[in-house]
């Protein structure tokens, strides 16, 4: 045991000992659930609805609802569907993901239809799509991967149990990070190598080939279930089709442009997975805090130590409640300004 960890004050060490920290996160719901049934039959396959201009342009897809409790991106797709939204040039696919799953979501038990069998956004690596296993979660995702495969932009939306600020994941692509850069909101943007328990979208083969010119990007835009967290999605979304040329600067349905500072770029530089029941942060941290010495003690695992392996450690996400197998948190490292511009749309 370290010295540091002797040095704990008697109510802290009790806490400690005690196991995970007693917090629940916020569970208010204050958007209401969309009404989706004039959209589940999609016009390219359930949930999917899929418009090609007459000019030429890219594949533009914006995905909502991976996870079926997150209801921000579906009331966003809702509002530009109702609101007949179609792209000037290219191709644009609005896509409902785990469909089941969000028609069972339920404002009395919120986090409850997150998915019905697995994670929907745990399954996309080949060995799993083309194996024998069953799932609901992997029917849609077979059902899903032709129109991904025809794809060239992916936006993933998504949002947050725990507090956190807004931040874009981007995996292991040069070429995601510096689009997510490029669109100038939020105001992080995380290379990351995804979680232990399996390959995200955007880790999907297609998206994240080194070789490849196809890019996808994950939105994590704020708390579930908050009006700002919608308007988030909606801004970066609205972002992206006036950047790919698929919306006018001007079209009326889309949110304006939003000005704030230049996004920083962090690089995950440590993953932390659960290992112990008795998983515990010493504090309520939020995602996008930063701990300034190296070395720093932030969590016990059991009896492993977690510290910050650098200075000025941004923490990316911490869940301040997990079962072993899960991931805690993700340590990064800033780095500079992306070199060169993004990929031609």
């Amino acid at each position: 045991m370290s010295e540091e960890r002797d040095q704990l004050t008697p109510a802290l060490a009790a806490l400690l000992q005690s196991g995970p920290l007693p917090l629940r996160p916020r569970l208010d719901v204050r958007i209401a659930p969309p009404d989706l049934q004039p959209w589940r039959g999609g016009n390219a396959m359930p949930g999917v609805w899929s418009f090609t201009a007459a000019a030429p342009g890219p594949h533009v897809a914006v995905m909502a609802a991976t996870h079926g409790n997150e209801i921000g991106g579906a009331v966003m797709l809702d509002r530009w569907l109702r609101g007949g939204l179609r792209p000037r040039r290219g191709r644009l696919s609005l896509i409902l993901g785990n469909l089941d799953a969000l028609a069972r979501f339920d404002a009395e038990d919120p986090t409850a239809s997150r998915f019905i069998d697995e994670d929907l956004n745990r399954l996309w690596d080949e060995e799993t799509l083309a194996g024998g296993r069953r799932s609901n979660e992997l029917r849609r995702a077979r059902a899903l991967r032709p129109l991904l495969d025809t794809v060239d932009l992916l936006l993933d939306l998504h949002s947050m149990l725990w507090p956190s600020e807004p931040l874009f994941l981007t995996g292991t692509s040069p070429r995601a990070a510096q689009l997510a850069h490029s669109l100038g909101l939020p105001a992080l943007v995380v290379a990351d190598e995804g979680h232990h328990a399996g390959p995200r979208i955007i880790d999907y083969a297609r998206f994240s080939d080194p070789a490849g010119r196809c890019t996808a990007m994950l939105l994590e835009a704020g708390s579930h279930w908050e009006a700002e967290t919608v308007a988030m999605m909606e801004a970066v979304a609205a972002q992206l089709l006036r950047r790919t040329g698929l919306a006018a600067a001007g079209e009326p349905l889309l949110s304006p442009p939003s000005a704030g500072p230049t996004p920083r770029i962090a690089r995950v530089t440590r993953t932390v997975t659960v290992r112990s029941p008795g998983f515990a942060f010493l504090r309520p941290y939020r995602g996008g805090h930063v701990v300034a010495e190296r070395n720093t003690l932030i969590a016990l695992d059991g009896e492993e130590e977690i510290r910050t392996p650098h200075d000025d450690c941004l923490l990316v996400m911490p869940s301040l409640r997990v079962m072993p197998g899960q991931t805690a948190v993700r340590l990064a490292r800033f780095l500079g300004i992306p070199n060169g511009e993004p990929a031609p749309i």
